[in-house]
């Protein structure tokens, strides 16, 4: 099985009538991961995907999207070990989430 094979199936499965430009999504994700994170990755591509959904965008609107996250992408420059950003001087929460692997179950790294 092929990656358009395996494309065809999950968009059956899921009931998914849509074109999908692998070459954008993976480049997308390529970027994300090398100038974020490697999680922000797939994080990445599904929020373009819910977003391409929300907004019904045609392959053009897509395309748009994805440059938009990519140009941000490309500009990141917070350390992965950055201290929490803050807004107008008030420390922002942000979750600890080094202890969740990809499948979203905690792990200890001992």
């Amino acid at each position: 099985m092929n990656l358009h094979d395996w494309i065809d199936e999950v968009s059956d499965l899921l009931d998914v009538d849509t074109d999908v430009d692998e070459g954008l999504v993976l480049d997308l994700a390529r970027v994300a991961a090398h100038n974020v994170a490697r999680p922000a990755a797939p994080i990445t591509t599904f929020l373009l995907g819910y977003a391409a959904g929300s907004q019904d965008a045609d392959p053009e609107a897509v395309e748009a999207l994805a440059s938009r996250v990519q140009a941000l992408a490309d500009s990141w420059d917070r350390p992965a070990d950055a201290p929490d950003p803050d807004v107008d001087g008030v420390e922002v929460d942000v979750p600890d989430d080094s202890g969740v692997d990809h499948t979203g179950e905690t792990f200890d790294e001992d």
